[in-house]
């Protein structure tokens, strides 16, 4: 009898690894999975980040801030390489429910629920990566003037993995959302995408605009 290939979490994975099983013919992990990890690695980079600023004399009038960033780039990249596991797991849900028989009325009318039901799923776990990415373009841009000058570079990179993450997620969102038969759930999810995508690249353009000016930023308000 053949074994079932038991399910390992991207995060156990090595880079190297994933990006094997990213190159292999296999559906998953795919364009969902691949954007959460590009955003979890811009995460990983705030945390860089504020962990090369706190405790610092230079910094100290910042250093909230970057408590803040840190505790907070820990978290979403966390939960950006679950939403990996997840976004995988909706689509393998996705392709089973395509995959159910159609001989009857009542087999049709069953697998069209099955594909509605696992179109929505495959929708909520990038919309969720996109939300993530938001959060991820905010503290970046808190990050932006406000951290170790040597690696305001990184602080930058982190923004634009969070663009890069969260536009490759709402694609993935967009073509789920046809399959869901929900005209009203479209039309709301899509307008939501829009609004996120519109501040993360407005929070992505200014954080190039504060790094490349080098110049130091006002501490945030308390």
């Amino acid at each position: 009898m053949e074994q079932k290939r038991k399910t390992v979490s991207f995060a156990d994975l090595t880079v190297g690894q994933f990006v094997e099983r990213l190159s292999s013919a296999e559906p998953v992990p795919g364009g969902g999975a691949a954007s959460a990890l590009a955003a979890a690695l811009g995460a990983g980079l705030v945390s860089m980040v504020a962990g090369l600023s706190m405790g610092r004399p230079k910094y100290s009038a910042y250093e909230a801030t970057l408590v803040r960033a840190d505790a907070t780039g820990k978290e979403l990249a966390a939960e950006l390489l679950t939403i990996a596991d997840r976004d995988a797991a909706a689509y393998a849900g996705y392709s089973a429910a395509l995959k159910l028989p159609r001989n009857t009325e009542q087999q049709m009318e069953a697998r069209l629920a099955a594909i509605r039901a696992a179109a929505r799923l495959a929708s909520d776990a990038p919309w969720d990566c996109v939300r993530a990415c938001r959060r991820l373009a905010e503290i970046a841009e808190a990050l932006a003037g406000r951290s170790n000058v040597n690696a305001s570079s990184d602080v930058l990179v982190a923004a634009l993995l969070a663009e890069a993450g969260a536009r490759g997620a709402a694609e993935n969102v967009r073509i789920n959302l046809p399959s869901t038969g929900d005209e009203e759930f479209s039309r709301t999810m899509s307008d939501q995408v829009d609004e996120a995508l519109h501040d993360i690249s407005a929070l992505a353009s200014r954080t190039r605009e504060i790094v490349l000016s080098e110049r130091a930023v006002d501490p945030e308000e308390e």
